[in-house]
């Protein structure tokens, strides 16, 4: 990789520091004859298809990306489907596992507590500071449902960036891939030899506190147009710094935000066709959660949107959402709660802690089952079925990830309602042919829903992400079915079309930044819809092959 020198200020003086360039071109005589971009395309998609490992895949990418990243991205584009799987979910869990032993050359920024009170002396060393746009950032506490991974984390940060690339065209350049090294709880990688983290437990809360204020202050000065994304922090931690910086610096949760912004889209889709063959109003479905940590919490805030869109009140929307958690059905007089499941705990019920998933069902009657517990086989055949009892299309989405982790599979529900199920996970499973008909399983894919958010979030400046913005890329997204889709009974688009999606979401985010007043971009807000759909398109990058 060619290395140059690019100017930066330091206390009022201009130093130089090295920032690594794409390669460029080789001269005449360094290259094959007859070696062409498009052709190397195929041999390098050629050479991917041959391994029968997928960490062995992400690898290989991984390699390929950085030796070049065009030959990558326009490969990624073109075969999104078969990709997607292999640079995030469910892949990049096993990337994170293996991150430490598979480690060949740095990659983004890692910031540790033992840079605390110097943090902004670390950041300095990013290499296109000027050039940065989005952030990626994780302490690596709660990977997936992995657990506490450490620094092992920062594939997360790096393969959400690559797909803000590939689905939302942001720029690769302009991408700060962060990892927060704050100790791991992790005893198996506290005694791993090959661990790249810091040797220590995790830091107390009031520690972390301090270090992610002077973190964020440092990221404000340096980066001025940096949108930043927290990604797989522990469940109280992830509510915590969401809550404690959202209205003074740019930035959204994804695992909160994200999840229920994507879930609430398939969940709309979902329930015109429940309630369409129940009769049911839209009104009177009843959600069920299987699973109380950061992302069932932020996935149930975001499916109230659904009841208020319908016309109903705050009040009445909590009142169609119930929880499970280990103890079984969250209620308030069970005693006390984390703090994060108060806000659903239910006052309607006084009895005796109820504790078996089907007496549950017996008790709520959901129209919609969702697990986010990473608890594998969770939704058994007697669940399966008694939703299906209960219901002529039941909604069931069992997003826990990776795939080993889901709470059914695809075929499991089918078979155990008939092929009525109503169906989207987190991670990505085969289509069925079901009694000669067949049936295409949804993925509700946080993918769908982040590049075109921080997409119309850079692109409208935006001084915060409000409720409203993560609202309108979930409308965005449920409202981007082609005619054909609906037609092969489909709740989320074909993500072959991300990009065109993109550009969908990140206009109507970009509207929503407008109305609530937090954009800075204001040449933007005198363009029509379509000018600005063009607009957004034409800021798109694209691989140069």
């Amino acid at each position: 990789m060619t290395i140059v020198l690019t100017p930066y200020w330091s206390n009022g003086v201009q130093k130089l520091r090295m920032a690594p360039q794409p390669p460029p071109k080789p001269a005449h005589g360094l290259t094959p004859p007859a070696l062409d971009g498009s052709i190397h395309a195929l041999r390098c998609l050629a050479q991917l298809r041959s391994k029968d490992k997928n960490i062995e895949k992400y690898i290989y990418l991984t390699q390929l990306k950085d030796a070049d990243p065009d030959i990558f991205y326009k490969l990624c584009l073109e075969n999104m489907a078969e990709f997607t799987p292999l640079i995030y979910t469910p892949t990049v869990g096993d990337a994170c596992i293996q991150f430490s032993q598979n480690y060949r050359r740095p990659e983004g920024l890692f910031i540790s507590y033992k840079d605390k009170g110097k943090i902004g002396s670390v950041l300095k060393n990013w290499p296109r500071i000027n050039e940065a746009r989005i952030s990626v950032v994780t302490d690596g506490s709660r990977i997936l449902g992995l657990g506490d991974l450490g620094v092992n984390g920062m594939p997360i940060s790096i393969g959400k960036l690559s797909l803000y690339i590939a689905g939302a065209g942001i720029r690769p350049s302009s991408t700060v891939p962060i990892c927060l090294d704050l100790g791991t709880n992790n005893e198996k990688f506290l005694e791993d030899p090959l661990y790249l983290g810091l040797r220590q437990k995790r830091v107390s809360e009031a520690e972390m506190t301090e270090f992610m204020d002077e973190f964020m202050h440092e990221m404000s000065v340096l980066f001025p147009k940096l949108l930043i994304q927290f990604e797989d922090f522990a469940t109280e931690k992830a509510f915590l710094y969401l809550e404690r910086f959202r209205e003074k610096y740019p930035l959204f949760n994804d695992d909160i935000q994200g999840t229920g912004a994507v879930v609430l889209s398939g969940f709309l889709n979902a329930a015109k066709l429940s309630s369409a063959a129940s009769g049911l109003l839209m009104t009177a479905h009843r959600i069920l959660f299987f699973g109380a940590g950061s992302a069932g919490v932020g996935v149930a805030m975001q499916l109230m949107s659904f009841f208020t869109l319908q016309g109903l009140s705050v009040q009445e929307a909590r009142e169609r959402i119930w929880f499970v958690d280990s103890q079984g059905m969250v209620y308030t007089a069970r005693g006390r709660l984390a703090e994060h499941k108060k806000y659903f705990a239910r006052n309607d019920y006084n009895g005796e802690p109820m504790t078996d998933l089907l007496d549950i069902l017996d008790y709520v009657k959901p129209t919609a089952l969702l697990g986010l517990s990473t608890i594998s086989g969770a939704f058994s055949t007697e669940v399966l079925q008694t939703m299906a009892a209960l219901n002529p299309r039941p909604i069931v989405f069992p997003l826990s990830n990776p795939v080993r982790l889901s709470e059914c599979s695809f075929e499991d529900a089918v078979v155990n309602t008939q092929g009525k199920v109503l169906f989207a996970s987190g991670s990505p499973f085969p289509e069925i042919d079901f009694d000669g008909k067949m049936l295409y399983p949804g993925q509700g894919n946080n993918m769908y829903i982040f590049p075109g958010l921080g997409m119309g979030a850079i692109l409208s400046r935006a001084s915060s992400v409000t409720d409203s913005m993560v609202e309108a890329s979930s409308l965005g997204l449920a409202n981007s079915l082609t005619p054909e889709e609906h037609a092969m009974g489909l709740l989320y688009p074909q993500v072959e079309r991300i990009r065109e999606i993109s550009v969908a979401i990140a206009t109507s985010v970009i509207r929503a930044a407008q109305k609530a007043g937090v954009d800075r971009s204001p040449d933007l807000r005198s363009m029509s819809d379509a000018d600005l759909a063009t607009f957004v398109a034409s800021k798109m990058w694209q691989p140069q092959v």
